[in-house]
């Protein structure tokens, strides 16, 4: 049984990530992620203007007239989440945490990629496997994998937990084998992920997804601020009132996402930024604009 509150949540997600798609994602969707390729459709008879390269000689010479291979695109696709739900991501200073912005966009594009007629798969990571659900077509899945998402902590219960990226993209090759989209969502709090990140930028169509909250970004001046590590359980006492630790603390935050967008950029692989203070339709909406572009 789902709990009154979650069960609302869930309906609230539902109706504002439909309304999401049909008002502001209608197309763009579609334009931005295509087929695979293209796949026979049927034989017809020539036409003046057909390009003679498409021209089936078999039934040509058993038909004693010419005729044409016609072919469509591929249009469905297999769009895979592979979702971090790791301690770091029960943080949030502006009324949600960073793992509920990942379940509510993850369900955005679940429900974007339905309305084509596309299959969604999910896989939940930690410092371990979560969760894997193959991919499937229809809302009633796309609801399951919502509540998997949003119910994760409090089913699990965890004190803390981990990072593995590297993990998550080798446990994801061995299960995906055909060439599909897969959205990695994840604050990237880890490293040693690079190998493993190359192999499958050149299997899929791979969009990294960082999701971060301002505080990890900069920190308030509001004098000494005892801070927990999520994943370790370390606590430091950091003095916030030190102009030059507030500046170190930027600098730190600023070099770390300079290199992971170098690393993106090497590898070919796109890039979406959400974050908790903000609308991640708009943030979306811009990666749409900017990828059609190219």
């Amino acid at each position: 049984m789902i709990p009154k509150e979650l069960a609302k949540k869930i309906r609230y997600i539902q109706i504002y990530t439909s309304k999401a798609v049909n008002d502001v994602l209608a197309g763009e969707y579609h334009s931005v992620f295509k087929g695979q390729g293209m796949e026979f459709d049927e034989v017809r008879s020539y036409q003046p203007g057909d390009d003679i390269r498409t021209i089936d000689w078999n039934v040509t010479a058993r038909t004693g007239h010419p005729y044409v291979k016609r072919y469509v695109e591929e249009r469905e696709i297999t769009v895979f989440f592979l979702v971090d739900l790791s301690g770091s991501g029960s943080f949030g200073s502006s009324g949600k945490i960073k793992n509920e912005i990942a379940a509510e966009f993850c369900a955005l594009l679940a429900f974007s990629a339905i309305k084509n007629n596309d299959k969604v798969g999910l896989i939940i990571f930690t410092d371990t496997i979560e969760l894997f659900i193959p991919p499937a077509k229809g809302t009633s899945h796309v609801l399951r994998l919502i509540r998997e998402l949003l119910c994760f902590d409090s089913d699990k219960k965890r004190q803390s937990a981990g990072t593995d990226i590297t993990l998550a993209l080798d446990y994801l090759g061995r299960v995906m084998h055909k060439r599909g989209v897969v959205f990695l969502v994840s604050d990237f709090l880890d490293q040693g992920f690079e190998k493993q990140l190359g192999v499958l930028a050149r299997r899929h169509d791979l969009i990294g997804v960082t999701v971060t909250d301002p505080r990890e970004q900069t920190l308030p001046d509001v004098g000494l601020l005892e801070i927990q590590d999520a994943e370790t359980g370390e606590i430091v006492i950091i003095d916030t009132g030190s102009k030059e630790v507030r500046s170190r603390y930027e600098q730190i935050a600023d070099g770390r996402d300079r290199q992971l967008g170098t690393l993106f950029k090497s590898m070919g692989v796109d890039r979406i930024r959400l974050y908790t203070d903000r609308d991640y339709v708009l943030d979306l909406v811009k990666f749409f604009t900017q990828r059609m572009k190219k």
